[in-house]
């Protein structure tokens, strides 16, 4: 089954309440308090997401985190990779990009091994085209109503 992490899951969840709630920073304290994670959960995703470059940290009494840019230009798959890494379906999703060479154990006489690169592009370019802003913007239409 392909999934994301539970820890990427919660970054989703953290980054869209930021998001929805315009360029003010935000505590981790707070963040926790409005999404109901638990506080050293967020602490760490925001170290991970602020070394993703997804937020930027203030220091100081009016510190806190706030996004690194607008929520239209942060993808999913950004998001995806910040927490989890590399979006790799399979250990040779790297061949197609002709960047990486294949690993596996049968790498010689594999028929499928350039084929899941293929398919690894097409899932991480699926990602790429789906934003925050996109997965943000029913709530933010329920607020106004």
């Amino acid at each position: 089954m392909l999934r994301v992490s539970k820890l990427a899951g919660y970054a989703f969840v953290i980054l869209a309440k930021m998001a929805l709630d315009g360029e003010k920073n935000w505590p981790a304290s707070l963040l926790s308090q409005e999404t109901t994670l638990p506080l050293p959960t967020v602490a760490k995703l925001m170290k991970i997401l602020a070394h993703g470059g997804l937020v930027v940290a203030q220091r100081g009494v009016q510190g806190g985190y706030r996004l690194a840019s607008p929520a239209p230009e942060i993808s999913i798959a950004n998001i995806v990779e910040a927490v989890d890494g590399p979006i790799r379906l399979t250990e040779c999703a790297g061949i197609a990009t002709g960047k990486e060479k294949c690993n596996c154990a049968v790498q010689n006489k594999c028929p499928v091994c350039e084929s899941w690169g293929h398919i690894n592009t097409a899932v991480k370019d699926s990602l790429n085209a789906v934003h925050l802003s996109d997965i943000t913007h029913h709530e933010k239409e329920q607020q106004v109503s």
